[in-house]
């Protein structure tokens, strides 16, 4: 399978749209980070499912999820589209499914339907949500699950569970894509998320940069397709990075300063150097640095590779991401078929 390649758009929700006061400024430059993405032969665009910033909530815009999707279906003509991922416990899970089926048709077969168990508990207080225990939102997930693939391909879904129940529930249209839209799963538990994956799932997605987490989880998911009867082969194996492409001349600690500048605003303090190193698996680095990262995810079998690139709204980063990095793995494709 070829290497795939998507980038988040800036959304507000790391702080990445405020230099930009105007909100009608900063829903566009978010759009036109997707359509310069598409220009650029990235493979999809993601956006996160949160309502406040992080890592601390402030009142910085930060755009709804899904009304956002629909929006860049219409602004964007190839793309493909994805969250990464939506939160279960925000929104009813049959009206969901139905949501997506829509988008589905709004992109004309481009959606990649991202769900996860949920994690932000300011979030889910802060909206008036109930904030299950861990096992709890997870057995919620499962449930969540049956009722998209019954939305999706049953005439009159109808699922009965201790969480969630649907009674002959009728979704016309039901998206584009066949068998039905394909569903990304997040996180890297491995006693439920991976099982889940392997039972319900299209794709899993799990975050940083140690190598030896990548190879045990996906080896796990491996012994969980056998266990349940599922073709390992048939998973999309994707991977979430965040960092940020050195410029020529510029250092490692230039970089950060940057990136702390944005992240450090939020917190109400500078971050020191290590910490902007370890947060969420940051990749700081040159060109040469992404490729080489990049061949070693494909070498634990990761098949898929999403990007937060930090100062994105500016462009630069994701031209020379296009530019210096996805070639190396093109040119490889077209060398190896």
């Amino acid at each position: 399978m070829a290497v795939k390649f998507g980038v988040f758009v800036p959304q507000g929700w790391k702080n990445d749209l405020e230099d930009k006061e105007d909100p009608i400024e900063q829903f566009e430059a978010m759009v036109r980070v997707a359509k310069e993405a598409e220009r650029l032969g990235f493979d999809s665009v993601w956006l996160y499912d949160h309502f406040h910033t992080v890592p601390t909530p402030t009142l910085e815009t930060n755009f709804e999820c899904w009304a956002t999707t629909a929006a860049l279906a219409r602004d964007t003509k190839n793309i493909r589209i994805g969250q990464m991922v939506t939160c279960n416990g925000y929104r009813n899970p049959a009206l969901l499914a139905k949501m997506a089926s829509t988008v589905d048709v709004m992109s004309h077969g481009r959606l990649d339907f991202g769900i996860g168990a949920g994690w932000y508990e300011h979030e889910f207080k802060a909206y008036g949500y109930d904030f299950p225990d861990g096992p709890t939102r997870l057995k919620m997930l499962r449930e969540a699950l049956q009722i998209f693939h019954a939305m999706w391909k049953d005439d009159y879904a109808t699922f009965e569970g201790k969480y969630y129940s649907v009674n002959g529930a009728i979704n016309e249209p039901k998206g584009v894509q066949k068998p039905h839209i394909p569903i990304w799963v997040g996180g890297g538990g491995e006693k439920v998320t991976l099982k889940l994956v392997a039972q319900y799932g299209d794709a899993c997605n799990f975050g940083g940069t140690d190598l030896e987490v990548y190879e045990r989880k996906l080896g796990i998911l491996k012994d969980h397709c056998e266990t349940v009867g599922r073709d390992y082969n048939s998973i999309i194996k994707s991977s979430l990075i965040s960092g940020m492409l050195l410029s020529p001349g510029q250092t490692v600690d230039t970089a950060i300063a940057k990136v702390s500048a944005n992240i450090g605003k939020a917190l109400g303090r500078e971050l020191r150097p290590e910490e902007i190193a370890r947060a969420g698996g940051n990749l700081i680095g040159s060109p040469q640095e992404f490729v080489d990262m990049c061949g070693k995810l494909v070498d634990t079998g990761i098949d898929y590779m999403l990007f937060y690139l930090y100062d994105i709204v500016h462009l630069e980063q994701l031209q020379r991401f296009a530019e210096e990095v996805i070639p190396a793995f093109r040119a490889q494709t077209a060398h190896t078929s």
